[in-house]
């Protein structure tokens, strides 16, 4: 739990603890909420306080499988570190150019981080519009990309729209032939 600003929030946790983990890197040592949590840049006490702005750099979405600061970003999505995966997938959208497929994909990706937070920060009606956001920029990718399966993606994230799912949905990716994680739970 943090204090501050006489508000007491407990962390967000993740969905499913047991999700798998497609980066070996390790998580920060807390998630940042923004008015509640210390700023991981820009406050001594941040998470990342002091350390050099990652550069993710460009790589062709084919090998989406050997990029680390992708599969982090992923991670760091499924396990509830919204905002830091957001900074994660921002880095990646610069560095693939904003109207190309692959920034327009990861700007989704960032609206879907950034709906997750804004719903755990209690503003729900902001949440939707980020997802709504997201759904429409995610049919402009193709079905299967970067190794997430694109069209369960976006039926799941209707789904979640139109309240037959709680929660905004996990991404899994695949994992070899045939073998693509459910989103949904």
């Amino acid at each position: 739990m943090y204090r501050c600003m006489s508000v007491v929030t407990a962390e967000p946790r993740p969905l499913r603890p047991d999700w798998p983990r497609y980066s070996p890197r390790p998580f920060p040592s807390y998630r940042y909420l923004p008015g509640q949590t210390p700023h991981p840049r820009r406050n001594p006490r941040g998470h990342s306080y002091g350390q050099p702005e990652p550069k993710p750099g460009l790589f062709p979405a084919t090998q989406w499988r050997r990029s680390d600061d992708y599969l982090y970003g992923i991670d760091l999505y499924n396990f509830a570190f919204w905002w830091e995966s957001h900074e994660v997938f921002e880095g990646l959208w610069h560095a693939s150019g904003r109207n190309s497929v692959q920034g327009n994909f990861f700007q989704s990706l960032i609206q879907l981080a950034a709906a997750n937070l804004k719903r755990f920060m209690g503003n729900e009606a902001a949440a939707q519009r980020l997802v709504h956001a997201g759904i429409v920029r995610l049919r402009n990718v193709p079905s299967a990309y970067m190794g997430i399966d694109v069209t369960r993606l976006l039926n799941a994230l209707q789904a979640h729209s139109v309240g037959q799912y709680p929660h905004i949905p996990l991404i899994g990716l695949d994992q070899g032939p045939g073998t693509i994680e459910e989103v949904t739970h």
